[in-house]
């Protein structure tokens, strides 16, 4: 699933800028052509500094800070009062109050994990090892690899379940394996943070360390087997669908009859190994690790994915690694905003039930339909008027753009709750590790079953928008129609360069590195001719060599190649969105606003969508894990290729924001 941003997540709000395009967000002391980013977005740099609980802070971070106070409205009203047992309404206050007793959750310090804890120490031979791991599995605990249930890439229409590499805390594998003086201090620092968790849980010093010698010895073996975050993006090369019973017979050192039945999933006739090799690799290693290696490397997955929702010491060791080392955050956040979160993560369309019903009316998801269309209809044009596109290509795209589902603000049905089980009466551990099994039963309900085609995967409250590759669906909810992304009052260029560019992001999805090898109904299918496949790719290549010459920090440039489908779409949907306000206003007489023309607007409403500040150290985390550009270079890479952009503010080619027009690149 590919979206717009990553990590933008949580409610909308009513609350709006003053203008859509203001001065005072201008760093006036450089020009357009110089740094564009700078001069569309240093004010808003400066007059909003980077806040304590920030690794980074920007326009989607302000949107999102407001609204958490709206939906904290939403779901305090609900916590203060006595609900019906067994209400959604119960279930989100005692949650959303299980999360604030400070009091309660340091007296239990690490006494929620105590039987977990003690069921892994008391588990003896292989085979008990792997029924425990999957009971960790369905209890939100994921050591090893992952499973998943979603729509079979070669069968659309029919889900199947895929396991996945995983096991590694740190996300990913160059983090183990590249040996440069970042890494290592980051290991050192990690390495510190086990041991520290062990001596938590009780463990003596001595113990810890041998406890965490096994953890990094398991953790690096599963790194040096596992995928690079660029070959995860080949579709073909992570879906490799067979009988489970070869892939069974072939991997017997884990026992994977004794895993599946304790997910409670029987009569399995096919699996997806997502990446084969690594599959191959772990059967090896399973049988290589002694018990003791594997308790401990289980003991700490299950301490670290429940040190969030323990005790401060617990919450504040977690913290200081991932959120100061990794990031450079030099606060927790509010406790209030950490119990929101898992509570909106738990009953997410409860909370979006409510939250749409107060703050999302109709009025916007009828502007974005009229939106929705006019962008269609401009990429329809632009795939029309392709010169590297051969007709026969060109019609199956237009095949598949026709074929896209739209879904604006809300699912058409809502969720139901009513088997989770969240009481006072257990730990907010016991309770997350509940809500996780609800999950987990929901999900592998639909082993081989049909999917789904109205379920979204976005709550209604979340700032972001996706698009789905074997829906072939794009979906924007509710929480991103609004100020600075969408204005009920704006003119036409500031909405068009603010939420047209997110429609045609998510529409240009369908058509970038990955998205373009889903056919029409949402299948892994080659339906390019050999020849446009080669010249898609070459000037893919461009793109990447242009991302890998940005330097981010330091000597540390950019990875094109990881980040290559959302610069596509990037790029896209700036030119799509261009076309359809063209489009949608050639009929009207534009004039200058605030002394901006409509078409300098435009551009700048994008630009706004990325002002940021950054801490050194999120930049070098997102450069390594986030396949989405930084916000600067969104702006001022993206528009060195727009010839728009060009004219509307008079680059010329003794100004930096310049691009010789031989090097500039055109996809879509």
């Amino acid at each position: 699933m590919l979206s717009f941003a990553a990590g933008m997540v949580l409610s909308a709000c009513t609350e709006q800028p003053k203008k859509p395009i203001d001065l005072a967000n201008f760093d006036q002391s450089v020009t357009p052509g110089e740094d564009f980013y700078q001069y569309a977005c240093g004010g808003w740099m400066k007059n909003n500094p980077l806040k304590p609980e920030y690794s980074r802070y920007g326009s989607f971070d302000y949107l999102i800070e407001v609204c958490e106070k709206q939906v904290n409205e939403l779901v305090s009203e609900l916590s203060e009062k006595e609900q019906p047992a067994g209400s959604v309404a119960k279930k989100i206050g005692d949650l959303y109050n299980l999360g604030l007793d400070s009091v309660r959750l340091n007296a239990e310090g690490v006494t929620p994990l105590k039987a977990d804890m003690e069921q892994i120490a008391g588990t003896t031979g292989k085979k008990a090892l792997t029924a425990l791991v999957a009971q960790m599995h369905m209890d939100g605990v994921y050591p090893f690899f992952g499973t998943y249930v979603g729509a079979d890439m070669k069968n659309s229409d029919m889900n199947l379940l895929s396991i996945s590499q995983g096991g590694i805390a740190l996300g990913d594998r160059d983090y183990y394996l590249i040996d440069d003086s970042a890494n290592i201090a980051i290991r050192d620092a990690y390495h510190r943070y086990i041991v520290t968790l062990f001596r938590l849980a009780g463990y003596s010093d001595e113990a810890a360390e041998a406890a965490r010698q096994s953890v990094t010895k398991i953790e690096t073996q599963l790194a040096q087997i596992s995928f690079a975050k660029e070959e995860l993006r080949n579709p073909y090369l992570n879906y490799n669908r067979m009988p489970y019973t070869t892939f069974a017979k072939e991997h017997k050192n884990f026992d994977w009859h004794t895993y599946f039945e304790g997910l409670g999933v029987n009569n399995l006739q096919h699996i997806d190994v997502s990446q084969t090799p690594f599959f191959a690799g772990f059967d090896k290693l399973y049988a290589q690790l002694s018990e003791n290696e594997i308790k401990d490397y289980l003991t700490f997955t299950l301490l670290n994915n429940a040190a969030s929702y323990l005790s401060d010491d617990f919450v504040a060791a977690r913290f200081d690694f991932f959120g100061r080392t990794l990031s450079g955050k030099q606060e927790q956040r509010a406790r209030w905003k950490r119990s929101l979160g898992t509570t909106d993560a738990v009953l997410s369309e409860a909370i979006g039930e409510l939250y749409v019903a107060k703050y999302f009316p109709q009025e916007s998801k009828d502007r974005m339909l009229k939106l929705v269309g006019n962008l269609q209809k401009a990429l329809h044009q632009h795939i029309g008027n392709l010169e590297w596109m051969s007709e026969e290509t060109k019609l199956k795209a237009q095949e598949k753009l026709a074929a896209f589902t739209v879904k604006i603000g809300y699912p058409d049905k809502w969720r139901d709750y009513s088997s989770l089980n969240i009481t006072t009466e257990k730990s907010y551990w016991e309770n997350l590790k509940a809500a996780s099994r609800f999950e987990m039963e929901y999900m592998l309900s639909n082993v081989d079953k049909p999917v789904d085609k109205s379920r979204w995967y976005m709550s209604p409250q979340t700032v972001n928008a996706y698009y789905n590759p074997t829906t072939n669906e794009i979906c924007f909810p509710a929480g991103i129609l609004q100020p600075p992304f969408f204005y009920a009052d704006a003119d036409d260029a500031v909405n068009y360069g603010a939420i047209g560019v997110v429609i045609g992001h998510e529409m240009t999805h369908g058509f970038d590195d990955m998205g373009r090898q889903f056919d029409k109904t949402g299948n892994l299918n080659n339906w390019w001719t050999d020849e446009d496949a080669k010249k898609f790719n070459a000037l893919a290549d461009v793109l990447v060599e242009q991302f890998n010459n940005i330097i981010v920090l330091d000597t540390v440039h950019a990875n094109g190649r990881f980040t290559l489908g959302e610069n596509i779409a990037d790029q896209g949907g700036l030119r799509v969105a261009y076309t359809a306000f063209k489009n949608a206003t050639q009929d009207t007489a534009l004039q200058p606003i605030d002394g901006f023309t409509p078409e300098q607007r435009f551009y700048l409403a994008y630009a706004a969508l990325w002002a940021s500040n950054i801490r050194d150290e999120e930049i070098l985390r997102r450069t390594r894990i986030d396949s989405h550009s930084l916000g600067r270079w969104r702006v001022n890479a993206a528009l060195k290729n727009i010839e728009t952009f060009y004219d509307a503010f008079g680059i010329t080619p003794d100004m930096p924001m310049y691009m010789e027009p031989a090097e500039r690149v055109v996809i879509w």
